[in-house]
This record gives structure tokens, sequence and C-alpha cells, in this order.
């Protein structure tokens, strides 16, 4: 189980084993493993909060369990308190991403951030949420924003590990294809539009610059691969050399062209 630095999850008052145990899958799934619960209704080993857990039950096995707030957060620095009602206090309100900037920054400094989530009937109380620093809100649809428990420690922890990810936003599975190189893509096009010149395509002169440029940009944006531009290769072959081939067995060639009986 993954143990680099990362905010402490804490659970106040849980209500349902199921609960605990989604929570702590929520959290492996981002990197964090350190779970406090305070006064939950069921313990994080029950056999419901494991079963729930999947396979993140090393963060249930390893929860520790207080009897108050202030005893489970005593060694902490900074607390953000997950709530999407104002309670009334001067208290500053950050999004979860902005929220997860902030903790990235304290754990840089050796700080120890911790995130407090509510029961999941009413969430946390005013005076639990006086304890933290920050109060975090999630922007929701304003007609229904309710969250189960997990989801909320899933969002949060989704913006922590994105604070620090390096994947790359988009990228192409090539497999063992390789690029077409510009000849291999150059050598189609003239090809093709040889052929288009001899079907009478691009008989209009004045339009032929045109035209050959957005055919052109067609197969430009695919990006082709050495084995797409030898079947494009392969296609003008067979339209132009022989456009009379016998039909394929059990093709419906040759009756009507597909057009259906």
């Amino acid at each position: 189980m993954d143990s680099a630095p990362a905010p402490v999850v804490v659970l106040v008052r849980p209500q349902l084993a199921e609960n605990i145990g989604m929570a702590a899958r929520a959290m492996l799934n981002c990197g964090l493993t350190e779970l406090r619960l305070v006064a939950p209704d069921e313990p994080p080993d029950h056999p419901r909060a494991l079963a729930a857990a999947t396979h993140a039950d090393g963060v249930l096995r390893t929860a520790r369990v207080f009897a108050t707030l202030e005893e489970a957060v005593g060694d902490l620095n900074a607390l953000f308190a997950t709530c999407p009602r104002r309670r009334g206090m001067v208290k500053e309100v950050l999004t979860p991403r902005a929220a997860a900037a902030d903790m990235r920054s304290m754990v840089a400094r050796g700080e120890r951030p911790g995130i407090l989530f509510g029961p999941e009937r009413t969430g946390l109380e005013s005076d639990e949420v006086s304890v933290a620093d920050v109060q975090v809100s999630i922007p929701l649809n304003p007609g229904f924003n309710s969250l189960n428990l997990a989801q909320a420690v899933l969002i949060m922890g989704y913006e922590w590990w994105q604070a620090a990810d390096t994947t790359v936003e988009r990228v192409l599975v090539g497999n063992k294809a390789v690029p077409a190189t510009k000849a291999q893509v150059l050598g189609f096009f003239t090809r093709l539009e040889g052929a288009l010149d001899t079907c009478g395509f691009l008989r209009d002169a004045e339009m032929r610059p045109t035209m050959v440029r957005n055919i052109r940009a067609i197969f430009q944006r695919a990006g082709l691969m050495t084995h797409e531009v030898n079947t494009l290769q392969g296609i003008v072959t067979g339209l132009t050399e022989r456009p009379h081939a016998p039909p394929i067995p059990g093709s419906r060639r040759g009756k009507g062209e597909g057009v259906p009986e």
C-alpha cells in the first residue's frame, strides 16, 4: 500500500460499515492511505466494511478510532472541512481543486493536513466545522448536490491525485503500428490525385487546387500509419486497375451493386 505523504482522511461519526468500506476504496484509488474515524457506529474492520472495500482492506485494518474530533486531529497542522452549507462563520471556502493545491503545498513543506467528512445523513455540525481552518464546497447541481460519503471522499481524493498527476491528456495507442512518413503520404496523394484527374473528378481547372488541398487536409488530419497508407494505396489500385474483379463469395456485388433486391 502506497505510504507517500498525503492528507489524513477523518470520517466523523460515520453510520454504516459499507460506507466506511467504500470510502476506504475511494481513498486507495487516489493514494490516500491514512484513515481516522471519530465515534463510528460500526468498527472499520466490520465484515461489511471489509467486503465493500474490495482490495482496500489494508486501509481499514490500519484505521484508527477516536472518541472525539479533537483527539483525532490533534497532531495535524491544518483541517479542510467538506460541507456544502455556509455555517454563519467567517471562513474561507475553497473548491476541491483549490484545496488539493493547498494540501500539496503543505505536504511539500512537511506539514500534515486532514480532510473532514461528516456523517451520511446530516454532514458536519457547526461546532465540527469551526475546528477546521477552511471549508470545502463541491460545486454541483444546486438543485441536487447531495453526495454519499464515498462519493465525497472520491472527489476530494481525485483532486488531490490530479494536483500532481503527469499523465499525458491524450495519447494514440498504436500497438506496433508505425506512423507513415511524409514520402509515403505524398506518394499516396500523387496516385489518388492522378486517379481523380483520370476519372474527371478534378476536371474544373479553376477549382482543382482548392479541391486537392481539401482532399489532402482530410487525410492529413487522420495521422496515418504506414499500414493505413498501404491500405489506401490498395483501394486506389482496386478502383482503377481492377474495377471488374470477380465478386467476393457471399457478397452482394453483381446483384445490383448492393442495392436491396
